[in-house]
């Protein structure tokens, strides 16, 4: 048996019920939201979903001593536009809130204003 970066173990029948239009998400939920996504564009309440959309949240660096830093970004679930709120929405599926995804999301509130963050 497989594990994950949680170290608890994943089946392959798992990964099956994770894919989604050939997409292979990281949860059984996510896909689920995936799917439920996808009605709610093609009723016409929502457009441009979009998956594992990425934001820079400090770009690659070299230091005083010329070490090379890589960029740090955050990769969201799902973006897409809400057309009763007329908002774009950035959205994470979470099942487990991990000390970094913690300091990742506040940088990420901090430098991105223009869309509403949502936890599912």
């Amino acid at each position: 048996m497989k594990r994950n970066k949680f170290n608890v173990g994943t089946s392959k029948k798992s990964k099956k019920d994770r894919t989604v239009d050939g997409i292979i998400f990281m949860s059984i939920k996510e896909a689920q939201r995936y799917v439920e996504l996808k009605k709610l564009q093609k009723e016409g309440k929502i457009k441009d979903l979009e998956t594992q959309p990425r934001f820079i949240l400090q770009t690659a660096f070299i230091d005083n001593e010329g070490n090379k830093h890589r960029k740090i970004e955050y990769v969201a679930d799902f973006r897409y536009y809400d057309k009763k709120l007329k908002q774009t929405i950035v959205e994470d599926v979470k099942g487990m809130k991990t000390d970094i995804y913690k300091i990742k999301k506040k940088l990420l509130l901090y430098s991105y204003t223009e869309f509403f963050f949502r936890e599912t």
